[in-house]
This record gives structure tokens, sequence and C-alpha cells, in this order.
């Protein structure tokens, strides 16, 4: 457990100082490989295109966990330093905070267009037609959702599994971003790699919730929770979400353009409406979050060190 904590704050902090790698990220080149793949299975009839899916996930996700697994046969530093290297380029910390400060920058400049345009970076909905209070919104809600998906997921499941399962999760996450969608082309080629997502996330994403609770408006975020999660259409982002906004005494949701088409999301948390400081509010919720973690990962390995010494 000591090995673990270690491994997962160095990493942490090698995402924090540096950042995503500018060029050759693993992530970026196993999502250029993944468009293909779907640009060569996909069917149109939907049981088809629903094998067609299952199958491309596999061809993505076993060449990952072969090299992983190949990785945990090292021995000594060289095992350590590959865990590190690999736990830091499957965490998304330090770009989440600079797409979201851009977006912050820019309604500070009050230039809502350049804000428009760099929230639809981070976000699947349209963005040309926000006002700034939707921009801050879609902002908010991205930050939220993805303290879970790009930093603590991989956490969560590098202490329980080791790189393999953090890689697989970051895989599992990746694909569902690209393929996960209710279009009308990724409803089936997509379906398995949503429900994969869904499975891993499930754990992960509530003890994100949670520690949304504990570091804000405890009773504003349990109470949205639990009236408010089954409201959406994810599982796992419904707990993230609410839990969240509540923590943060903010009401998310509402009407939202997806390709044209408005959607009306449900309301979560409770209080004002979203304002730009709330940005860099939400940023220090989820960052506490994870210090918060790591913490409890290291008074663990204390106790376990101190229980195997004397015990």
């Amino acid at each position: 457990m000591l090995e673990i904590a270690i491994i997962v704050t160095i990493a942490f902090l090698l995402d924090m100082l540096l950042g995503e790698p500018k060029k050759f990220h693993p992530l970026v080149g196993f999502g250029w490989i993944a468009s293909r793949v779907e640009k060569i299975l996909f069917r149109g009839e939907e049981r088809s295109t629903r094998v067609c899916g299952v199958v491309g996930w596999i061809a993505m996700v076993m060449p990952v966990m072969f090299l992983a697994l190949l990785s945990q046969y090292l021995d000594g530093y060289w095992s350590m330093a590959i865990q590190v290297a690999g736990l830091y380029l499957v965490m998304g910390g330090r770009s989440l905070v600079s797409h979201a400060m851009l977006v912050g920058n820019a309604l500070d400049n009050q230039n809502l267009p350049v804000a428009q345009e760099r929230v639809g970076w981070i976000v699947s909905r349209d963005t040309d037609q926000l006002d700034e209070s939707g921009v801050v919104a879609a902002t908010v809600e991205s930050v939220l959702e993805n303290g879970n998906d790009a930093i603590f997921g991989a956490i969560f499941w590098f202490v329980v599994a080791g790189l393999p399962g953090a890689l697989l999760f970051r895989a599992v996450n990746t694909l569902d971003a690209m393929w996960g969608y209710k279009s009308e082309r990724f409803l089936g080629f997509g379906w398995f790699s949503a429900r994969v997502d869904d499975l891993m996330n499930w754990i992960p994403s509530r003890l994100t919730a949670v520690s949304y609770a504990l570091l804000g408006d405890r009773s504003t975020a349990l109470s949205s929770w639990k009236e408010q999660a089954a409201l959406c259409k994810s599982p796992n982002a419904g707990a993230v979400m609410s839990s969240g906004a509540g923590a943060l005494k903010l009401q998310l949701g509402g009407k939202s353009s997806y390709h044209g088409k408005i959607e009306e999301k449900p309301m979560l948390g409770a209080g004002r409406v979203a304002e730009r400081e709330d940005i860099c509010r939400t940023l220090s919720l989820v960052n506490r979050s994870v210090i918060l973690w790591i913490a409890v990962l290291w008074t663990i390995a204390t106790f376990t060190e101190i229980f195997r010494l004397y015990g």
C-alpha cells in the first residue's frame, strides 16, 4: 500500500506540474486509431452494428491490456517508474484546469465568442448560442463530471488493479466518449462501450460524489444527490453532478442544444445560477477531492506499515 500511495502522489504531482505531453500523447493516438476502427467496422443494421461495436471494443482494449500486463513482470525501480509514467499519462487533471481557465479568462476579458468556442472543446452540446451564464454552467458541469472521469476514476482503478486497471479504465472511458453518444450512428455501435463505462464508473463516481459532499455544502449535496441523480440519463454522471452542484450551492441543468436538437436536462443542485468565479470554485472542489483521497491512501499506508512492523 505504501508503494501505491507513493506512485499515486508522484503521478498526480507530475500531472499538475507538467500537464499532458504536447506531442505523441498515447490517448491521442488511441483516439485516432479508434476513429479508424469505427469507420472500418460500422454497419447500418442495428443488430450487426452492435456486434461490430463489441468487436471494435475488443480490438482496441486487448492490445492495451497486453502491454499493461507485460509491465507487471518488471521488478524494482523500473516497475515503479513505468507505473508512475502510465498513471501520469492517463490522468487529465492539469488539462481539465487549463481548458476551464481558458473559458474563464475569455469571460474575464468579456469575449463571449471566444468563451463559447473554448467551452465547446470540453462539452458535446452546441455552444455558439450560449450566453455567459450558459457558458459558465456548461464549464462547471464538465469540470464536475471530469473530476471523476479524468482523475479520480483512474486513481481508483490503479489502487484496485494496478496499472492494468488504470489503463483499462481510461481506454473504456475514451471509447465511451467517442462511441457512446446516443446519436443515430452510435446508438448501436457504441452501446457496449457505454455499458462497460457505466459499470467501471459506478463505484468511482459515487466516491467522487461523496468527496464533493464532504468538502462542500454537505446537506445540500446529499439531498440533491438523493433526489436528482436518478433523473439523469447517465447513472454515474447524475450522482457526480447533482452532488457537486449541491456542494457548490449552484443550480445547473435546464435546456441544452445537442446537434441542433433542444434537450431538457433535469435541474441539478440548489441555489443561485453559476457565475464566472464559480469556475475556479469548481476546480478547487475537484482538486481538494483528489487530495482528500490521496491523504486517505497515505493514512491507510501508514497504519499498514505500522501494523507490519509492530503488529
